[in-house]
């Protein structure tokens, strides 16, 4: 797969960019964040983004089958300094470029996270309108985005999108989401503009 640039990736105060070691400071600054501590604390230290971005260069997934992992984009959010932001990174959002059974019936082509003190500004849903752009590229002319049914904040996301919810499926056992705890997965469906 050839990886292309994004045009343009930002969105008032939100800017998506590539996982890179000048940015590592204001991952883990997010994520330590007293309101993040519970949720993400302990997960991103600089060790493990420091391992992250060596293992990704430029936030690109080259993908490896026999793992069931696919092609795609990892980009963080990052908040702009001028517009004074409780934390300087808000969150995570990763773009798959694949059309496997897996990718639209479970993990979906766009995954997003925010972290607690970023949220209730609509970051994720500003990110993947972001990303559209790069999936038209890829050749994509819509998107599955999966959530579990228990996640509203997510489920608001989608409709704000206009993604239409197409089924809640049940996940397998063997399916790695599954040994995550997941049981379940709402399935959006979003056409590309």
């Amino acid at each position: 797969m050839k990886f292309l640039t994004l045009d343009n990736p930002c969105d008032r105060e939100l800017e998506l960019v590539q996982p890179a070691s000048r940015w590592i400071d204001d991952m883990v600054a997010a994520c330590q964040h007293p309101v993040s501590w519970g949720d993400t604390g302990a997960l991103w230290t600089h060790d493990r983004l420091r391992e992250f971005v060596s293992s990704f260069p430029s936030g690109f997934e080259y993908g490896d089958e026999l793992l069931g992992r696919s092609p795609g984009y990892y980009l963080w959010m990052r908040l702009l300094p001028k517009y004074k932001p409780p934390v300087p990174m808000a969150g995570t959002i990763s773009l798959r470029v694949s059309d496997a059974v897996h990718i639209r019936r479970y993990s979906g082509h766009i995954g997003y996270g925010v972290f607690p003190p970023a949220r209730g500004n609509h970051y994720a849903e500003r990110a993947t309108r972001l990303l559209m752009p790069l999936a038209k590229k890829h050749g994509m002319d819509h998107l599955w985005i999966t959530c579990n049914p228990d996640n509203l904040a997510s489920r608001r996301t989608c409709e704000r999108l206009s993604a239409t919810l197409v089924e809640i499926v049940d996940v397998p056992p063997g399916n790695p989401l599954y040994a995550k705890g997941d049981r379940q997965k709402c399935r959006y469906h979003l056409p590309l503009p």
